[in-house]
């Protein structure tokens, strides 16, 4: 008995340190998490306000340089270079200076290690996008690193 309650003794606080280390491990990881969400959420708002306002260097901070854009739009095939979708965005009307409704909503973030994805829903002008973007954590920044695109407006 007093063997067991020896052996009790030195064991015991080896399991409360694991599970405390367990637990702290746990902490870690979701606070990144929730660091790493809002960091992404900040990069989305940036996204849309840059997309709304016509402002091409801020929308333009949220990409990775050199990405490339896909997707159809009215049933077309659609491909940017990084470039050719910053000078678009500068050569028209921004949908603030039209006045007409815009919205951009978040729909869904999955974040897995340094890579997500976001899901997103942009309405301007008489489009109604879903967006598939690509993120990657690089020097401790969250960019967009692909783009995917399709009008669902009907």
């Amino acid at each position: 008995m007093r063997l067991l309650l020896l052996a009790a003794f030195f064991v015991l606080p080896t399991l409360v340190v694991r599970a405390n280390n367990s637990t702290l491990k746990k902490t870690n990881v979701m606070e990144q998490y929730k660091d790493d969400s809002l960091a992404i959420i900040k990069t989305l708002n940036d996204y849309f306000k840059g997309i709304y306002e016509g402002d091409t260097v801020l929308l333009g901070s949220t990409f990775q340089p050199g990405i490339l854009l896909f997707g159809d739009i009215k049933g077309q095939p659609y491909y940017k270079t990084l470039a050719e979708y910053l000078d678009g965005v500068k050569n028209r009307q921004s949908p603030r200076d039209s006045g007409k409704p815009f919205k951009g909503e978040i729909q869904s973030v999955e974040i897995i290690n340094s890579i997500a994805v976001a899901k997103v829903r942009v309405k301007m002008y008489q489009f109604d996008y879903q967006e598939l973007l690509s993120f990657h954590k690089i020097d401790n920044r969250w960019l967009i690193v692909n783009k995917m695109i399709t009008d669902v407006s009907e």
